[in-house]
């Protein structure tokens, strides 16, 4: 198990809105649908639209690869104590060294962590059911996860492990790196300007986010934080949420990259611990 400093109560930074529910009938950016081919549809009418229902302009903004995955939803179950105390600790652990030197010092902003069950309502980027799985809003600077989410990481794609949940969230927190550096706006603009690459700008955004998760492993291994085992949950959990692994049926129609470069870019972030080498949107598009 990661070894995060023990609060002994909730960061700051999270919203725990599991008891209250939530509207589950309209998914993120006002479409309708869930799974892969929904979210493949909301890619395209958000990227090449112009819009997240008045959020921020940035593809990092939808639902995530996560999104690919079936969650159930629930309610408040007291089992779930432990997993939302780690998430707790490791978005503070995440934030805490993005606000380092090592990663971006005084531009670093603090995030939202909002934990919800069966579906949630966001200020900028619309409601979401809780079949969108976790996903980072720009507009208001906060990611959202249905604890539900793990257990089918888990259960149906074979990724169990703390360190598999806690990359999740370090995925997440690096879509909101992206959009305080404005790369997200960048990519946003680009795939307006050139739709027939837009798949190929989210691959790189996701490619780049993974790596972002993999700096902050190099911290949290420097730091003694990781235990045996720790790093190969978080490759496996990397593996799991390729789109070759969700079976998309085509490499034109991927989004967000295949199992091997999701886990490659991750090692690249966690082997040299330098965000500046996450640098997924300046290598030919044959070696992502």
């Amino acid at each position: 198990m990661v070894k995060f400093r023990r609060s002994g109560g909730l960061s700051g930074n999270v919203e725990d809105r599991r008891a209250a529910g939530g509207r589950a009938g309209i998914p993120i950016g006002g479409a309708m649908g869930g799974g892969a081919i929904g979210i493949i549809t909301l890619l395209i009418a958000v990227f090449l639209g112009g819009g997240l229902g008045g959020g921020g302009g940035t593809g990092s903004g939808l639902p995530d690869i996560f999104s690919q995955l079936q969650s159930p939803g629930g309610t408040v179950d007291p089992a779930d104590d432990e997993l939302v105390q780690l998430m707790s600790d490791a978005l503070d652990d995440i934030q805490a060294f993005w606000s380092t030197d090592a990663g971006l010092g005084a531009r670093y902003e603090d995030a939202t962590l909002v934990l919800f069950s069966g579906g949630v309502s966001t200020a900028g980027c619309g409601d979401a059911p809780s079949s969108v799985g976790p996903f980072y809003c720009p507009a208001d600077h906060k990611a959202y996860v249905d604890l539900d989410f793990f257990r089918e990481l888990r259960q149906r794609f074979g990724a169990p492990g703390d360190f598999a949940q806690v990359y999740v969230l370090a995925h997440e927190l690096g879509h909101h790196v992206q959009n305080l550096l404005g790369t997200s706006d960048d990519v946003r603009a680009a795939q307006q300007q050139d739709p027939d690459r837009a798949n190929e700008h989210s691959v790189r955004l996701e490619l780049q986010a993974d790596c972002y998760a993999g700096v902050w492993g190099n911290s949290a291994k420097d730091r003694g934080l990781l235990e045996p085992g720790d790093l190969a949950e978080g490759i496996a959990a990397a593996a799991a949420v390729g789109d070759d692994r969700l079976g998309n049926p085509s490499e034109e129609s991927w989004t967000h990259g295949s199992s091997e470069s999701r886990q490659r870019w991750f090692m690249v972030g966690f082997e040299s611990g330098d965000h500046e080498q996450c640098n997924t949107f300046e290598v030919p598009a044959d070696q992502l």
